[in-house]
């Protein structure tokens, strides 16, 4: 597996890959809230200044991405405050390549690069029905900081933050 920085020619393939993994949850949540997440996901906020586009890439074909904002950014369009440490967002496998390590490979080469900055923390943030990713960020060794929780849909539906320290060695 390699992991590299995405290049901009990808970046529809990675935003509809992100769909296709996150579609499994449209039947679990409300509509609304599905259309804004998928919004969310394929809008060119990956694009900015200062974010690093990460892909995983298996056999010479994209099987997952994930994108590190810096630190003090507004990763999530004013729900959150500028956090002091960088943060996690849109970490996708493609469904047919689910269950390989990707998802882990792709958190890894995140911390490394924060930790490569100077910084102690990472962060990140998930949706209250996403069991499985929950799940894998607390044996990744994630927190969770629930004042940095937020509602953006305003339909009851939790997204949650976590943290995981990187002043200590934890690379997997």
């Amino acid at each position: 597996m390699i992991i590299r920085d995405a290049v901009v020619k990808e970046l529809p393939l990675i935003r509809e890959q992100r769909i296709q993994a996150y579609e499994i949850h449209a039947k679990s949540i409300p509509e609304d809230h599905w259309k804004a997440l998928r919004q969310a996901i394929s809008s060119d906020v990956d694009a900015n200044p200062g974010i690093e586009r990460i892909v995983a890439e298996l056999e010479g074909k994209i099987v997952g991405s994930v994108v590190l904002f810096p630190a003090k950014t507004d990763a999530y369009e004013g729900n959150v405050e500028k956090l002091d440490y960088p943060e996690i967002r849109m970490l996708a496998v493609a469904p047919d390549a689910q269950g390989k390590g990707i998802a882990t490979r792709l958190i890894s080469e995140c911390i490394v690069r924060a930790k490569e900055k100077g910084c102690q923390s990472v962060g990140l943030h998930t949706g209250e029905f996403m069991t499985g990713a929950m799940r894998l960020y607390e044996r990744l060794g994630f927190e969770r900081i629930p004042q940095y929780d937020f509602e953006p849909a305003n339909d009851g539906i939790i997204v949650k933050a976590y943290r995981l320290s990187i002043d200590k060695e934890n690379l997997f």
